[in-house]
């Protein structure tokens, strides 16, 4: 992404998180508390996002938010909960807006998939947050990049960020597969808006695994032999002011 930066001219802000907030130093995604506009961790993102843009005289036009895995869930969330500020929002491995409550409901959904319910010692029942996952009013042009074989957080929750921004009834995605420069498969799956842009596109790379796809080898979670997910959502997002 700096590398892009330096070579395109943008701004990029890479807010860490505190040890003390999440032991992992991942995002609290699942917290119901970081799940909303103005609370948490949401509500501190989008202020750190406002004072940079300030501060570099950023066009508010052209403003986008990414992220993988933990990373990845809160930039959708946050994309929902401030669509004025965020004209895209890209997820890579990363879940939909209001996929859990709690840890437990995290895990379950982490591995499964499944919105609609989570497990308990006495079986499966429907989760409070998984009931109705959150969706802004205007929801905010999403893609998405998911390994099939990421087995750390299921690819079927890559389908469920591009349904949660669709809703019900949308029409059938363009559908095209694909090879990167060194050799990883992928499909590509595309829906268009009335205009004739894309609102929403969902690339699956099919042997890869929870990792950045076409990544640097000096990063961590990255997969070099993938298309890379950094151009094609710098590409997305600067569609979306063309």
């Amino acid at each position: 992404m700096n590398q892009r930066a330096r070579e395109q001219g943008f701004c990029v802000l890479y807010p860490e998180q505190s040890q003390d907030a999440n032991p992992s130093r991942c995002w609290n995604w699942f917290k119901h508390n970081h799940q909303q506009r103005d609370s948490g961790e949401p509500a501190l993102l989008a202020s750190m996002t406002l004072a940079v843009m300030k501060q570099q005289h950023i066009d508010p036009r052209r403003v986008f938010i990414a992220g993988l895995s933990a990373g990845g869930a809160m930039a959708a969330i946050v994309a929902a909960a401030y669509p004025e500020i965020f004209a895209a929002v890209g997820v890579h491995s990363g879940l939909p807006t209001g996929a859990a409550s709690n840890v437990a409901e995290a895990l379950m959904v982490m591995k499964s998939g499944e919105l609609n319910v989570v497990m308990t010692g006495k079986g499966r029942h429907l989760g409070a947050a998984a009931k109705a996952p959150l969706r802004p009013q205007n929801s905010v042009p999403t893609i998405v990049f998911h390994g099939d074989q990421d087995s750390t957080v299921h690819p079927r929750n890559g389908e469920q960020v591009i349904a949660a921004v669709l809703g019900s009834g949308a029409a059938g995605p363009r559908v095209e597969q694909g090879v990167s420069a060194r050799g990883r498969r992928y499909t590509r799956s595309t829906r268009h808006a009335e205009h004739g842009r894309a609102v929403t596109e969902h690339w699956l790379v099919h042997g890869a695994g929870h990792a950045w796809s076409g990544g640097s080898a000096e990063g961590s979670y990255t997969d070099g032999s993938g298309p890379d997910a950094t151009r094609e959502m710098l590409r997305f997002f600067f569609e979306q002011q063309a």
